[in-house]
């Protein structure tokens, strides 16, 4: 009698493929792995970007009036221009209103944003409406002239909306800044 050698199954050399290899032997191949992601993964993923982007949807609705406020403050300068021209040559008086500031009427100073820009008693009003987000249309925002009035060689400077007053500094004009703080850019709040 002879040695029983068991029987030793060779994995299939390069190039041959499942269908002889199987033909051949009493061993399969084992089933090819599986690779990707099912489905309920890729769902998974999804629903945590939409979370994740229904977060800072609100983030970038707020930039938009705050948006637009910044890009018409430009708007007041020749306003502003005028106020301390009138107030240098008039015994730092402020002018009471768009006429005696030597300003056309309020309604001639518009843009994208604003319908009008008005003298009181030394401040400059900005209405915002036109093309203007829902948020600041209607509304208004202040720059109102500070100055030392016992020193006539420190210069009229100009504080924005409902900003705190330096401590020596006199305010002319009364802030009626009704646009949210949270739509004020940062020079205002």
């Amino acid at each position: 009698m002879g040695i029983v050698l068991p029987s030793i199954v060779m994995p299939p050399a390069v190039g041959v493929c499942r269908y002889h290899y199987a033909m051949h032997t009493s061993h399969p191949l084992p089933a090819p792995r599986v690779t990707g992601f099912t489905l309920l993964e890729l769902v998974v993923v999804m629903a945590i970007i939409a979370v994740l982007a229904m977060m800072t949807i609100p983030m970038f609705y707020a930039r938009i009036p705050r948006g637009q406020v910044e890009e018409s403050l430009p708007l007041a300068d020749p306003v502003k221009n005028a106020v301390k021209a009138y107030y240098d040559t008039h015994s730092r008086v402020l002018p009471a209103n768009n006429d005696i500031a030597g300003l056309p009427e309020a309604k001639k100073f518009i843009g994208s944003y604003v319908t009008a820009v008005t003298v009181t008693d030394g401040a400059v009003n900005m209405s915002f409406g036109n093309n203007s987000n829902a948020k600041i249309s209607g509304k208004r925002l202040t720059w109102r002239p500070i100055v030392v009035r016992d020193n006539p060689l420190v210069e009229l400077r100009w504080i924005c909306a409902g900003k705190k007053v330096p401590e020596g500094m006199d305010v002319g004009g009364v802030n009626v800044t009704d646009i949210p703080i949270d739509s004020l850019p940062a020079n205002c709040r």
